[in-house]
């Protein structure tokens, strides 16, 4: 893995130490016992990263997949303290709002800082040859194939009926 991006998930792992002491502060606020409520949304996330780093390959198209799993991971953090802020405003939480607010900034830096250092690394990978040889393909990415093509499938219908 990049080297850069080595060092921006480590210290962005650092940072989350503290965004989940905030949040436990947020708790203690409210009153409230923090639950570990299962989110489907942010497993298939974690999922899809997980998959890119067991693939066991490296250099620019390898992490090229690490930066859009780490921001679509960023991403869905960004949008739920996005929306957990605006119903403790509504409330007229302060304390929570400022809070939370902190993570919301460590999150939208992590996701700049991811952006920047990417660059060069999209440049590099768009500039490699692509890989003439077709590897096996995972079971996973074989079932993703085939909903793929079922999706166009369902959506051709409806796209001759719009034109």
């Amino acid at each position: 893995m990049n080297p850069q991006l080595k060092d921006l998930f480590t210290a962005h792992l650092e940072e989350t130490k503290g965004q989940v002491l905030r949040l436990k502060q947020v708790f203690e606020i409210l009153e409230e016992k923090p639950t570990g409520e299962h989110c489907n949304g942010m497993e298939g996330v974690i999922e899809e990263g997980a998959d890119a780093l067991e693939k066991d390959q490296e250099g620019p198209s390898f992490d090229s997949g690490i930066v859009g799993a780490a921001l679509r991971t960023e991403h869905y953090e960004i949008a739920g303290y996005t929306a957990t802020i605006a119903m403790a405003q509504a409330l007229g939480l302060k304390d929570v709002v400022s809070l939370l607010t902190q993570n919301l900034n460590e999150e939208l830096n992590a996701a700049k800082n991811i952006l920047a250092a990417a660059k060069p690394i999209l440049r590099e990978s768009a500039q490699q040859p692509e890989d003439q040889e077709k590897k096996p393909k995972t079971s996973k990415e074989k079932e993703s194939a085939r909903k793929s093509r079922e999706d166009e499938k369902k959506a051709v219908p409806t796209l001759r009926r719009n034109k």
